[in-house]
């Protein structure tokens, strides 16, 4: 599909054309409980399911509030904050480091194209390096996974 451009007087804006914005939010679920202590990867939020299509850019965001160090060696835990596909596959990660005597915000975000179909995403954390530790949500402070389709690609 063609961009669209500039638009000059007199122009007819086509069906075409109007298919090639963007579409704006997709999915957005949010989850106000905390997770518990955890070391190994923990899902904290599932978007529900939407039918990707095929050639549009989609930007997923998926962001942890409050992440504390619970235990650990060292007074330092890497948290690994991770989108993934339902059937597992990484589509994106990032790492923070988080310790004991700080809370920490976590986000991670991908632009890209998705298969066409059902599609559902999920936000999964995960303490590396030998430790473990919370993730805190509440009406305040709300974990969420937000999708939304930018537009062609």
């Amino acid at each position: 599909m063609a961009l669209n451009t500039n638009f000059t007087v007199g122009q007819i804006l086509t069906a075409q054309q109007q298919n090639n914005f963007p579409r704006g939010l997709v999915s957005a679920t949010s989850v106000t409980s905390s997770s518990g202590t955890f070391s190994v990867e923990t899902l904290r939020v599932t978007s529900p399911s939407f039918t990707a299509v095929a050639n549009r850019k989609y930007r997923i965001t998926y962001v942890e509030p409050v992440l504390q160090f619970v235990s650990g060696t060292v007074n330092n835990v890497g948290m690994i904050i991770r989108i993934t596909s339902i059937a597992g596959a990484i589509q994106t990660f990032s790492e923070i480091k988080i310790q004991s005597s700080n809370n920490n915000a976590g986000i991670c975000t991908i632009v890209k194209e998705l298969t066409a179909g059902a599609t559902v995403m999920v936000g999964t954390l995960i303490a590396n390096g030998g430790g473990s530790a919370n993730a805190f949500s509440s009406a305040t402070a709300v974990t969420q996974l937000i999708i939304e389709d930018l537009g062609v690609a």
